[in-house]
């Protein structure tokens, strides 16, 4: 049944974010690309060698666009939001974003859409590999009905599936995607060691074959989902020591000391996979008649961090005699995490809307975030630099460049409050800190 296998790979990667931007540069280096998305400004930036989610090396992106631009090129890239192109290609790589909704209910509509436009090119032979987080059991329940339906064949005859997870770390130049065991796996044994072979040409940090696509998928839902729960224990150690009265990170210092402690640290948990997947897994085990416990409570505590900064902030205010109606207030980063412009999921939203609420004027400032998708997605307009002084100023990402401010030139004297989130600035200039 692999007669008409095509052993010449042209890859096409569906989605060019933070996830597959890297994939297609790293891929063309062997093989012919197509990189596909259906925002077309993006298309524009990336053809001509830019990346404004700073993921790449901008020098490897020139080199994968210019040997694609070689005739009969079998390497290199080429970018197009004509979903037309996509037909020359025979392994399909999606990496479309998987987000929540309003309800905290897997969004898969992104999922379905990049699906549907591949199974209306889907061809004998044809491979569809998926990246996206999902719940364990979506990629054979969801997507690949999607697929038989638009393109008429018959799934395991006459094309295949197969799930592996990104574990790309947006702004980690260090583990980076070739540096990072890969987790591979396929609808069946043949398929999932084609799969297996085909990422083994790009990490060099080697592949991990799972059993089944709904073992891959759950275990990215699982490294995602401990890692919240681990951050959930000690925020809400944070909220428990606040009230005693005793500093959190000198706590976790003293624990520490212990060869076994897991030494995780207080924080707002935001971005495209900590503060998501959790839900994708809880959304299985509802369905199933599970409620998992844990890992809600978890999600519960870490979602309601924002509100005890604001909160503990106004309540300082006040202890230091301020009016907090009027109040300005500074708060230091928008993004998910520091020294990078990912604003997905951002928790700091949680902060801003707090102190609005109190009657507060409130300017935020990051210059690692775009400020035009700032405002689309948060309706919040960046300062181009804080100006004046402030009541109250809360950094809320530890960039770098924040931890050189001046901050005796943005305080009102000793009445301005000084809330340090990520514990970066000398704690003798602070107020307080998780």
């Amino acid at each position: 049944m692999y007669s008409s296998f095509n052993p010449t790979y042209k890859i096409a990667i569906i989605g060019l974010g933070y996830v597959g931007l890297p994939l297609a540069v790293e891929f063309a280096k062997h093989f012919p690309v197509l990189g596909f998305d259906i925002n077309l400004e993006r298309i524009t930036e990336l053809s001509r060698g830019e990346d404004h989610t700073q993921e790449v090396h901008l020098p490897d992106l020139q080199s994968a666009i210019d040997a694609g631009l070689r005739s009969n090129a079998e390497r290199g890239i080429r970018f197009s939001g004509d979903s037309g192109e996509l037909s020359a290609c025979n392994i399909y790589i999606i990496t479309v974003p998987t987000p929540i909704d309003e309800y905290k209910s897997p969004d898969l509509g992104p999922l379905s859409d990049a699906t549907a436009t591949i199974g209306r090119v889907l061809k004998m032979g044809d491979y569809v590999i998926y990246e996206s987080t999902v719940y364990p059991g979506c990629t054979e329940e969801v997507c690949v009905p999607i697929l038989e339906k638009t393109s008429g064949l018959r799934f395991n005859t006459d094309f295949f599936c197969g799930y592996s997870p990104e574990r790309i770390n947006p702004g980690d130049k260090v583990n980076t995607l070739t540096r990072i065991v890969k987790v591979t796996s396929g609808s069946t044994p043949e398929s999932a060691g084609r799969i297996d072979a085909l990422y083994q040409t790009i990490i060099t940090a080697g592949t991990h074959l799972a059993p089944s696509i709904k073992v891959a998928e759950a275990a990215k839902a699982i490294e995602n989902a401990q890692r919240d729960v681990n951050i959930s224990f000690v925020n809400e150690l944070a909220l428990i020591f606040d009230r005693i009265g005793i500093d959190t990170h000198d706590v976790l210092d003293a624990a520490a000391t212990k060869w076994n402690f897991l030494k995780f640290k207080p924080g707002l948990v935001g971005g495209h996979c900590i503060g998501v997947d959790p839900y994708y897994l809880a959304h299985k085990a509802q369905s199933l008649g599970y409620h998992p416990a844990v890992i809600l409570s978890g999600r519960r505590v870490n979602d309601n961090m924002g509100m005890f900064v604001a909160n503990k902030v106004v309540k300082l205010m006040i202890r230091k005699g301020q009016k907090v109606d009027g109040a300005r207030a500074l708060i230091l980063g928008v993004t998910f995490k520091e020294d990078c412009p990912d604003i997905r999921n951002s928790r700091v939203i949680d902060i801003h809307r707090e102190l609005r609420q109190f009657g507060m004027d409130v300017d935020t400032y990051d210059p690692y975030a775009n400020p035009d998708e700032v405002l689309q997605e948060y309706r919040i307009s960046l300062v181009h630099a804080p100006e004046g002084t402030y009541d109250a100023i809360i950094l809320a990402v530890g960039h770098r460049a924040f931890q050189e401010i001046d901050f005796s030139k943005l305080r009102k004297g000793d009445k301005t409050v000084i809330f340090d989130t990520k514990s970066v600035l000398d704690r003798q200039t602070v107020d307080a800190r998780l």
